[in-house]
């Protein structure tokens, strides 16, 4: 089973303004809104992918209720924490006459160690031997800097394999429980490190000294258009990024991962798994907000996919 986990997650409102101007009236042509939050959208895309899963968080609110509601229409099971306050609604402005995507994220609610800490019991109450567990996303206020430390250790005592998707020190508290797998891009990996890393060979090199420290199992390292590295310990791929026409690059590593949690829940090889999870993130930038695509549309996009050993 896999289980993801959103800890501060939102509704999800995208726009279209073309020509955005900054101090001026500007028109919306398109708008749509979407439960969100990266765990929620790694669950919306394993459905997608045929997959099942089970959506943990915390939610509160009109808005939280709107998210629940919504995720039960799409028949993915939800384990979430109702709270005091009300869920954040997180507004994106895409501009297709300039390609721009621009974020504006509402603070979302507080919460106490004590819910956090609810929160993981359930879950480790579900969790059994060799089940996935994805952690991803930003930590609302109130939340120690260790929170997905933690949560990774008691998820690996109880047996689960961990998948986190975190950045800045989020990531850097997290790599010290040692998770099964990390995502980060190549600018992330960047700021991680220390130091700018530009080549495959460079990222290569980090994500490895990575591995040794912290005994992560697999890592891949997400580079935008210019592709991904898989990296394991006995190899390294490196795919090249899909050419597709873009209308959102928001949940595209969202998309990676879950194909990722899929891949790796399925048994399939590296090979395989590159070739999924790369149409799945080039599918996501295919639409609009943070729908997930269809199977379909993944599906034509696996044969086009081109890497290689390094």
């Amino acid at each position: 089973m896999i289980y993801t986990v959103t800890l501060n997650p939102a509704l999800d409102k995208t726009v279209e303004i073309p020509s955005l101007t900054v101090d001026s009236v500007n028109r919306i042509t398109t708008m749509r809104t979407d439960p969100g939050g990266k765990g929620i959208n790694v669950s919306k895309v394993i459905k997608k992918l045929g997959g099942e899963s089970t959506a943990a968080g915390i939610l509160g609110g009109n808005t939280g209720r709107a998210i629940s509601l919504a995720l039960e229409a799409m028949e993915i099971k939800t384990g979430f924490w109702f709270v005091e306050g009300e869920t954040r609604t997180n507004l994106k402005v895409i501009d297709p006459v300039n390609h721009t995507n621009t974020d504006l994220n509402e603070p979302g609610i507080t919460v106490s160690g004590e819910i956090l800490e609810g929160l993981l019991q359930e879950l480790l109450l579900e969790v059994n031997e060799g089940d996935i567990v994805v952690l991803s996303g930003s930590l609302p206020k109130g939340s120690p800097k260790d929170t997905y430390a933690a949560w990774v250790r008691a998820l690996k005592k109880a047996g689960a394999k961990v998948i986190l998707d975190a950045d800045g020190e989020l990531l850097a508290e997290g790599l010290k429980a040692s998770p099964y797998l990390i995502k980060p891009n190549n600018h992330e990996l960047s700021a991680l490190m220390g130091e700018k890393l530009e080549t495959p060979t460079e990222l290569e090199k980090a994500a490895r000294d990575l591995m040794e420290k912290y005994s992560i199992a697999k890592i891949v390292i997400s580079m935008g258009g210019a592709g991904a590295l898989y990296i394991t310990e006995e190899e390294t791929i490196y795919a090249k990024g899909l050419k597709v026409p873009v209308k959102s690059t928001v949940g595209a590593g969202d998309s990676v991962v879950a194909a990722l949690a899929v891949a790796e829940e399925s048994g399939k090889s590296l090979e395989d798994t590159v070739r999924l999870s790369t149409a799945a993130g080039a599918a996501n930038v295919m639409c609009s907000g943070t729908q997930a695509a269809e199977y379909d549309t993944i599906k034509n996009l696996i044969p086009k996919v081109v890497f290689h050993k390094l």
